[in-house]
């Protein structure tokens, strides 16, 4: 561990970088000061098809000269930026202060667009083709590689054109969302439901609740142990948005459908996390793409201009 907290590979990475571009000059000098063994005739005696000789030429002085200016260069470029281990170089450049000066750039060019757009609520936003086709944007840069490029989701990922929310789809907690993230718990809670049949017969009475295919009599069974469930999902299994629980009753799957898979869900529990990204955007974009992604699920309510 000592490895990774000590300077010793700052000062060895900077030593070879140091020792290979002396190196080079060393090589150069000595190349033009060594005499090489030459016949009468100032070539080396090699001779290929027949009469095309190697003759001991010095190099031109132009390339000569050449080789020295890089290796200058290359002193000069290490003083000025990071190469040699941790020294950060005379500019105190860095990949990462250059890319956000390039991101902070880009973002000063278009706030005058996103200035219009902040002025109006996010339901006026949903309503403008030009502010959708920004947010399409943003949502197909930052977010299509979870919900995908329709929106639509997947297995543990939440379809977000189905007006279906977990915890509240307002433009506010939209917006709240994509800045701060969102971790949804579910907690393995077999113990307090009572034995593995107990466990089957409440997943029963779950798969009941939005007519799904079940075992009535497993269901009958299960609806007294449904009150351990009640305590987040509510007593109708509707589920609560103040705490993220999901509703019960209409056949929407978020981390899979059937008997077995809410068992697996009651017996492991399940941790679901959104990523904060208010590092990633602007104020004025999270306005844009929470009002693009509102509008994913309220086309009635945000039909384009």
């Amino acid at each position: 561990m000592s490895d990774f907290t000590s300077n010793f590979w700052s000062v060895f990475v900077a030593g070879v970088t140091l020792v290979s571009i002396v190196a080079c000059l060393l090589l150069l000098w000595f190349s033009g000061k060594a005499k090489a063994m030459t016949a009468s005739d100032n070539s080396t005696g090699h001779v290929w098809d027949g009469d095309l000789r190697e003759m001991n030429n010095p190099l031109p002085r132009w390339w000569a000269w050449l080789f020295v200016i890089t290796i200058i260069f290359a002193l000069i470029y290490l003083a000025l930026y990071p190469g040699l281990g941790t020294y950060g170089g005379q500019f105190g450049w860095t990949s990462t202060g250059q890319h956000q000066a390039e991101l902070d750039k880009g973002s000063a060019e278009v706030a005058p667009l996103y200035a219009k757009y902040v002025a109006m609520a996010p339901e006026e936003v949903a309503k403008d083709a030009k502010a959708m086709a920004i947010g399409e944007r943003l949502f197909m840069n930052n977010c299509a590689q979870c919900h995908g490029s329709d929106a639509r989701g997947n297995k543990g990922i939440p379809n977000l054109t189905d007006n279906d929310w977990l915890g509240g789809g307002t433009p506010d907690i939209i917006k709240n969302n994509i800045a701060k993230g969102r971790m949804g718990v579910m907690p393995p809670i077999a113990a307090a439901v009572g034995t593995a049949d107990d466990v089957k017969n409440v997943a029963n009475y779950v798969l009941s609740l939005s007519g799904s295919p079940h075992d009535s009599l497993r269901a009958s069974l299960g609806k007294p142990k449904f009150a351990v469930c009640a305590a987040c999902h509510g007593p109708d299994g509707k589920g609560m948005q103040a705490v993220g629980s999901a509703n019960l009753t209409d056949n929407i799957w978020l981390h899979g459908y059937g008997e077995a898979a809410i068992i697996a869900m009651v017996n492991n529990g399940k941790t679901n996390v959104m990523p904060a990204h208010a590092d990633k955007f602007t104020e004025a974009q999270i306005h844009v793409l929470a009002s693009y992604v509102w509008g994913l699920s309220n086309k009635g309510a945000a039909v384009a201009k």
